[in-house]
């Protein structure tokens, strides 16, 4: 009799710690839609530890199946594919809860850093500094640096007591200004068809550091891996995200394959697409906004007037070489001499270096003709690779910094 009572006292003891542990993690992801997927499984892809809090049994899967998708949800959307014996990438593939939600944890099981608590309620948010300690309803507290509120609830929201509306995140692109140079993420999938970003900015709340926030309304796994990037920043550099170095969080949802431009006519798995991004951001080539979409055409040739001024401002220089360069259209011997000029290179090293690569390297179609006039994606991926304009440093507003 006085075993059995040690043995029920030992496992009353040890439900009692086990009840009462910490859970320390990088990032903490509350909310079970495309938003909270998105954020949760791109910052532990951005190597930080991460947990993803799912107040119910399946998360609520919604991507859209169209070709323009990129990042994650491309990535997703192959899985599903795989999942239901479809070989053709550019088939359509119906999302059904039973299957997305297994191939999400089959996905989420072989991915380092990620930690996915299902059917498990919060019952207390608070502060800890810059950081969050968050009550569980079985009496275990996770302690995380950074929490991206995608609750869609509104539950967390009302925790917080935040105050005011959540901005707007998902807005149409346009040239009026130079603020799209912030982007952040980029589709067609918001209630319309129309060419949207998403602004870093967007995300952060004055006065409330190490939280970001998504608008229930504007569910994506788009916007959640912007979102998740941001949030794993500010723990991988042990910084605040008032703080976020935004050409490190473009490049590393760029190299993750995610778009920031939406070029409706540049796909994910075009062998030019990277570079296409970086100077799309750069204003230099800017896409034609018709009936919504925004196509970089990129056969198009490129004429002197529409990136005189944008290379002006990047590069001093620049305003020197187009002080001499009178024609209309830019040819590519024209390009080449530009760039040199530009970026303090030789002449002839540049183009034995250029013709060399032209189809192994960039996979141009056209012949390597010097006096033949260049096209916006040749001139998008030299100038990407010989003066690398997304290096450029720019504040708030996409203005220039020098």
């Amino acid at each position: 009799m006085k075993k059995g009572l040690f043995v029920v006292f030992v496992i009353s003891v040890f439900t009692q710690i086990a009840a009462a542990q910490t859970i320390k993690t990088g990032v903490l992801v509350i909310g079970k839609g495309d938003n909270a997927i998105g954020s949760g499984f791109q910052s532990a892809i951005s190597g930080v530890k991460t947990i993803m809090l799912i107040q119910a049994a399946d998360l609520v899967v919604t991507p859209q199946d169209k070709n323009v998708s990129s990042g994650l949800e491309s990535l997703f959307l192959k899985k599903m594919r795989l999942a239901k014996g479809i070989s053709d990438s550019l088939s359509k593939v119906y999302v059904d809860e039973t299957s997305a939600n297994a191939v999400l944890k089959t996905w989420s099981d072989s991915t380092k850093n990620l930690t996915v608590l299902r059917n498990v309620k919060w019952s207390r948010i608070k502060r800890s500094g810059n950081n969050w300690n968050v009550l569980l309803e079985d009496g275990r507290t996770i302690k995380a640096e950074v929490l991206v509120n995608a609750d869609g609830s509104g539950n967390v929201t009302e925790a917080l007591a935040l105050k005011g509306a959540v901005k707007k995140q998902w807005q149409p692109l346009n040239y009026s200004d130079n603020l799209y140079r912030g982007s952040v993420s980029a589709g067609y999938w918001v209630n319309n068809s129309n060419a949207n970003v998403i602004l870093l900015d967007s995300f952060l709340l004055p006065k409330q550091e190490n939280l970001v926030v998504l608008n229930p309304e504007d569910e994506s796994f788009a916007g959640g891996q912007a979102a998740g990037a941001t949030a794993a920043y500010a723990v991988f550099f042990r910084t605040k995200t008032s703080l976020s170095v935004l050409k490190s969080i473009q490049k590393e949802l760029i190299n993750h394959r995610l778009s920031v431009m939406p070029f409706a006519d540049i796909l994910h798995d075009d062998p030019n697409w990277k570079s296409i991004q970086f100077v799309g951001l750069s204003g230099f080539l800017k896409a034609s906004l018709v009936n919504g979409l925004a196509n970089f055409n990129p056969e198009q040739e490129v004429t002197t007037a529409e990136i005189k001024a944008p290379l002006k401002e990047f590069y001093y220089k620049a305003q020197i070489w187009f002080d001499d360069y009178k024609e209309a259209n830019m040819t590519l011997g024209a390009v080449l001499n530009m760039i040199c000029m530009v970026g303090n290179k030789s002449p002839e090293t540049t183009k034995a270096e250029v013709q060399k690569r032209w189809v192994s390297r960039y996979h141009f179609k056209n012949e390597f003709d010097l006096n033949r006039n260049v096209t916006r994606r040749e001139f998008a991926v030299l100038v990407d690779e010989y003066l690398t304009p997304f290096d450029v440093n720019i504040d708030k507003s996409g203005r220039v910094i020098r």
